[in-house]
């Protein structure tokens, strides 16, 4: 297990190297045209625009999975790298200077948060991966929504068994005040991305405590309602994680179709006014 870890460690810094190669020439190059009074901000520009047409690729190719064009997995290292090559050169395409004129800040924007974003994704990719093997079972999103009314519907029969069999109304109040707003709908999405279990202990703390005041029969049905309390904090502790991998290309791949329409008006602008927008 070891060697093959260590061997995608070493892939990963051999392609960083040359990552780091590529960009110390181009940036020899850039520094080399500068100073022969060469237009590389047209070259620059020419180059990011290929690059950012065949980041957008990626996409395509992941609709279309039954075209003999690669796997997934070697176009996803070709995204990843080229995205990252393609920083170094939006810096060189803007001289690392800030832009002037509003739509050369617009585009520049633009063309920034697709970049955060796509870093973010990566990020969260492999950690999230790696994060949703520490809790048990493995959930297809589709199926967690409904896991959890099964969940739901399991804890109301244990409460109207309850209601049946007693005349006390412990578990019920307790059912409608803190059980069924927490069965119904996903909940603590931010404490299950910062690894936080402080609202289902207190939850957990609250059913312990509720017991002491039951009779008999009420504690049989609170000692299966509490395994079913973990049961649906696994569920969104998943559907958290899972979510947040899914949703976060909703804010990179429009953006970036965005960037790329915004991207031709800069072309036609350039060429237009004779340079007069770099």
């Amino acid at each position: 297990m070891a060697r093959p870890v260590r061997k995608r460690t070493l892939q990963r810094w051999r392609k960083l190297l040359f990552l780091l190669a590529l960009a110390t020439v181009l940036l020899i190059a850039e520094a080399i045209g500068s100073t022969a009074l060469l237009k590389t901000g047209l070259a620059t520009g020419w180059l990011l625009l290929v690059l950012v047409v065949g980041l957008a690729l990626y996409n395509l190719r992941k609709k279309l999975p039954f075209l003999p064009l690669g796997s997934a997995v070697t176009w996803l290292q070709i995204h990843i790298y080229m995205g990252l090559f393609s920083g170094i050169l939006f810096g060189l395409h803007l001289q690392w200077q800030l832009p002037r004129g509003i739509f050369e800040i617009v585009l520049a924007l633009l063309y920034s948060v697709v970049f955060v974003s796509g870093v973010l994704g990566l990020i969260v990719s492999r950690v999230f991966a790696r994060r949703l093997s520490i809790r048990p079972g493995e959930f297809l999103f589709q199926r967690i929504s409904p896991m959890r009314h099964q969940l739901l519907n399991q804890v109301e029969r244990l409460v109207i068994r309850s209601m049946e069999t007693t005349e006390s109304t412990g578990v019920p109040e307790f059912y409608a005040r803190r059980l069924k707003p927490f069965f119904e709908r996903p909940r603590h999405f931010w404490h299950h991305l910062v690894l936080s279990n402080r609202p289902v202990s207190l939850l957990l703390s609250e059913l312990q405590s509720l017991e002491r005041f039951l009779n008999e029969t009420e504690r049989d049905v609170m000692r299966p309602i509490g395994e079913f309390v973990k049961q649906k904090d696994d569920l969104d502790f998943h559907f958290a994680h899972q979510a947040t991998l899914r949703y976060w290309l909703f804010v990179h791949v429009p953006l970036t179709y965005a960037l790329l329409c915004f991207a031709a008006i800069h072309v036609v602008l350039v060429y237009a006014f004779g340079g007069a927008i770099s």
